[in-house]
């Protein structure tokens, strides 16, 4: 038997280097009495793109405005870099109906249309409205229509636990910031100890001196999406309608 001091992130925890033992039989490294599965040589890795969340934290990171990324490109450029294999891609967004918004409905379908000729799994949902209340300067309030998302976390939640059950990922890595999430991270996590197998949830996201929400999901490996990055990554098509 052998021993060495070795380190592990796993789901954004650091565990601090100690002496730990190898057996030779099956490869499996025990770290205070648990075992930990080996690390695969080719991580299978999962995007799960929340494209109204990743639009906004780039508007507020690099201002742009209206979600000018290409997914795919953003998810590739990202594994790439950590060696790891993109083997699947999912999109989840929100669309206005075209009798409330035909500009953004345009948009989104237009979009996803190309996103599905790519291998991109899609899923969308027509937003709900309600009224909202907002103060003018001056202190004047007025009501104003606003549609929101129902479902989009929720289903996304569902499929990177779905699919780390039926053992189609070693990596999920979640373009999103919403710490509902962080509940599918600790599941993930519970999954990969009934399955004994090493498994990984990241999170990714634009990060600048001016955005406002500097923090991934808990639970998470945090990977901050910089400028060049972002800009590597800009769908060169522009679905956005012309107007007459």
């Amino acid at each position: 038997m052998t021993t060495q001091a070795l380190g592990f992130i796993v789901f954004g925890e650091r565990f601090s280097p100690r002496r730990i033992s190898r057996k030779a039989s099956g490869g499996v490294l025990f770290l205070g009495g648990v075992n930990m599965p080996p690390e695969p040589p080719e991580k299978r890795t999962a995007a799960f793109i929340d494209g109204q969340n990743l639009f906004h934290a780039a508007k507020k990171a690099f201002g742009y405005s209206y979600p000018n990324y290409d997914p795919l490109a953003l998810a590739r450029r990202i594994t790439a870099a950590r060696g790891w294999v993109l083997s699947q891609a999912f999109f989840y967004t929100g669309i206005p109906d075209p009798a409330d918004n035909p500009f953004w409905n345009h948009f989104w379908t237009a979009k996803l249309a190309v996103m599905g000729t790519r291998d991109i799994r899609t899923f969308s949902r027509s937003l709900r409205y309600r009224n909202q209340t907002v103060r003018l300067p001056g202190g004047v309030t007025t009501t104003i229509l606003v549609g929101e998302e129902k479902g989009i976390d929720v289903r996304l939640a569902l499929d990177v636990v779905r699919t780390a059950r039926e053992n189609l990922y070693d990596v999920a890595l979640i373009f999103s910031q919403d710490q509902d999430l962080s509940e599918a991270a600790d599941e993930v996590k519970a999954i990969s100890t009934q399955q004994a197998r090493w498994i990984k949830v990241a999170c990714a996201f634009p990060s600048s001196p001016t955005a406002e929400n500097r923090r991934g999901i808990n639970g998470t490996e945090w990977i901050t999406i910089d400028r060049a990055t972002y800009d590597a990554c800009v769908d060169p098509l522009d679905y956005r309608p012309k107007r007459t």
